[in-house]
């Protein structure tokens, strides 16, 4: 909320940020400030997670002008001083569960708090992707972004089109490459925006059980014997490019199959416009197999 005696926000884990004024220099995880982006919300910077690496990911940064926003870095490479350089009033967050701030060291955000206000979103598998982007929405509304009924009208547009789009027995499997010798499976219900895809009717393969909680790992003829018509791939910078299964033989048996390759970051965007966009490849995807 905002008003004269200043600008708070209550946070996901119960905390309060509070200002003088309305921020106006955003720092933020990068994920969170492509989606605040979206949403209207200039990050002056952005800062990765221990899988980044001195460049920003472009799978993660969605539209972020990399001309414009500031890359503070990832890793090691983020202590106070450094995300303390450009002097923001605010830091956006995220969380995996429990408050603990993913991609900085728990000392680092810890010493980080003690100078600036920290806002935490949770973007684990407790809550939907809708509820995600609700929070992101409120945080944006806040900031003094207004709403957006265009991009609202885009994703309902993008959830029925994909509806129409499923064609029966579809067989659809997201995974993230690890190397030449395997790959880790997604258990689908436990990523918001796959579950979001079970609920518009288009059900992914799960893996067998086994150790991993949101992965399991399979060997690449494991993966191929799963018979994938579509495969949903990671394509962050933590991922094995695909280029180099370029001599695979189970990858090039999938593709020689006709398995279609659609890009997936694991890390959404959690806005209206992202989501339709993910939606809508997605669905390309699905005619292209209807059309077969």
């Amino acid at each position: 909320m905002t008003g004269q005696s200043g600008w708070r926000f209550t946070d996901d884990r119960g905390r309060v940020a509070e200002t003088e004024r309305q921020p106006g220099r955003v720092l933020a995880y990068v994920q969170a400030g492509a989606t605040l982006w979206d949403l209207g919300v200039r990050s002056w910077g952005v800062f990765g997670s221990g899988h980044d690496g001195a460049e920003i990911d472009r799978a993660k940064a969605g539209e972020l002008p990399p001309d414009e926003v500031v890359y503070l870095g990832a890793g090691a490479a983020l202590d106070v001083d450094t995300l303390l350089r450009g002097s923001p009033d605010l830091v956006v967050a995220v969380s995996y569960g429990g408050g603990q701030v993913y991609g900085l060291d728990p000392d680092t955000a810890k010493h980080l708090e003690e100078h600036v206000p920290v806002v935490v979103i949770d973007v684990g598998r407790s809550r939907t992707l809708a509820g995600t982007s609700d929070r992101f929405a409120e945080l944006a509304r806040s900031l003094g972004s207004a709403a957006t009924a265009g991009a609202e009208a885009e994703l309902e547009a993008a959830r029925a089109r994909l509806r129409e789009a499923v064609p029966a027995g579809v067989r659809v499997v997201a995974l993230s490459p690890a190397d030449q010798d395997q790959a880790y499976v997604a258990r689908p219900a436990l990523w918001p925006e796959l579950a979001a895809l079970d609920e518009l009717g288009l059900g992914l393969v799960d893996p067998p059980p086994g150790p991993g909680v949101n992965w399991h790992t399979a060997p690449w003829a494991e993966v191929a014997a799963l018979a994938p018509r579509i495969l949903l791939t990671d394509v962050r910078v933590n991922a094995a490019p695909l280029s180099a299964l370029r001599d695979q033989p189970d990858w090039a048996a999938l593709l020689d199959a006709g398995t279609l390759v659609v890009p997936w970051n694991p890390e959404p965007l959690c806005s209206p416009h992202a989501h339709a966009r993910f939606l809508s490849t997605v669905a390309d995807a699905l005619d292209s197999v209807r059309a077969d």
